[in-house]
């Protein structure tokens, strides 16, 4: 998809202040500082709308960025980032659940893994409650630049080991806002989940 126009058009925190209007959304979830800017900045074809930062934990709200007048990405706070308070990592936790769990809107949700590392103890989490729910999953691993071409079949592997990667509901898929290798099939997938 060539994207022209996209607009952040509301940071959420409760049902109350999602959008109306009823068109397909996306979440994009991951640890903090996986990299959901970098892909949602590659995506949308933007150096800076989804600011990226090296103060991980910086996103509190669900943030909606319109797409083409046709859909929106919902990026969600980060977590695993250890400087939010328990209460308030307890407070995005009922936020994301709330939105995830009860969102008609939403038609499937991009989980983003560091494809360096085995998934962290709170990817595999978020990922088995997601498969729970029976949402679409697209498993983003990124900074994919940073590993041998080599090495992709095994990273893979440890990848869709740790999380019990179910491919009746997901889909695996390399990326790099680097090189913007992968950045084609991420689109495929959104628009065959429209």
């Amino acid at each position: 998809m060539e994207v022209h126009n996209v607009e952040i058009v509301m940071s959420a925190v409760s049902p109350s202040q999602y959008p109306t209007d009823g068109q397909p959304e996306f979440a994009l979830v991951g640890r903090s500082n996986v990299g959901k800017s970098s892909l949602t900045n590659t995506l949308i074809n933007r150096k800076g709308l989804a600011r990226t930062s090296s103060q991980p934990g910086k996103t509190q709200t669900l943030n909606f960025y319109h797409v083409e007048e046709t859909f929106y990405f919902v990026d969600v706070p980060g977590y695993g980032y250890a400087k939010v308070s328990k209460k308030k990592r307890e407070a995005f936790g009922q936020m994301i659940e709330t939105y995830i769990s009860t969102r008609k809107q939403l038609r499937g949700v991009i989980a983003l893994v560091d494809a360096r590392h085995a998934p962290s103890q709170e990817d595999v989490m978020m990922y088995q409650w997601l498969d729970y729910y029976n949402i679409p999953i697209l498993v983003v691993a990124t900074k994919s630049d940073k590993i041998a071409r080599g090495k992709f079949n095994q990273a893979e592997s440890i990848i869709k080991k740790a999380l019990e990667f179910n491919p009746e509901n997901s889909t695996f898929q390399f990326f790099s806002s680097q090189t913007k290798a992968g950045k084609d099939e991420v689109w495929q997938w959104i628009e065959s989940h429209m």
